[in-house]
């Protein structure tokens, strides 16, 4: 690989982000979960209220080779915020060569930069490779903790405008 590059995402991205997700969706056998447009990712990245950042890897020719999403959280125990990476990808033809790597990283200076007293994610349990890589960047696993998720329907029964 002659090299790669990192930097924000743009409005622009928003097509090629889109395809990034699609393929992690696939790689975590997720697929049909993906209800994401590139119209909703500009909205929602670049819109009025940004909801989230994404950096953007990308080879010499300027093609989207990966990405890394996250958006703030906040630990009360800490009193600080905090930095949830919801996803990080590369293209498997560029796994290997420090792309996962520098995006990691860049998302950790954003953490550092911002003042955060953490920076959290998720793993599947059964994806090895992903297990294996953030043991290597030095993280360890929260078993102490569960996550729980309330979406669609559950979400929506617990409408305050009707009781």
């Amino acid at each position: 690989m002659s090299g790669f590059s990192l930097r924000p995402a743009v409005a622009e991205d928003c097509d090629a982000l889109h395809g990034l997700i699609s393929e992690l969706a696939a790689y975590e056998r997720m697929s049909a979960a993906v209800r994401a447009t590139p119209a909703m990712l500009r909205e929602t990245l670049f819109g009025e209220r940004p909801a989230a950042e994404a950096i953007m890897a990308t080879d010499a020719g300027g093609q989207a080779i990966g990405f890394a999403l996250f958006f703030p959280s906040y630990s009360t125990f800490l009193a600080r915020p905090g930095l949830w990476l919801e996803d990080l990808y590369v293209k498997p033809d560029f796994r290997g060569h420090g792309v996962g790597n520098a995006l990691f990283r860049a998302v950790a200076q954003q953490a550092r930069e911002r003042d955060c007293g953490r920076m959290e994610w998720s793993v599947l349990n059964w994806n090895k490779p992903a297990i294996a890589f953030y043991q290597r960047m030095g993280a360890r696993p929260e078993d102490d903790w569960t996550t729980w998720r309330l979406t669609g329907t559950g979400l929506a029964a617990l409408d305050t405008t009707t009781r």
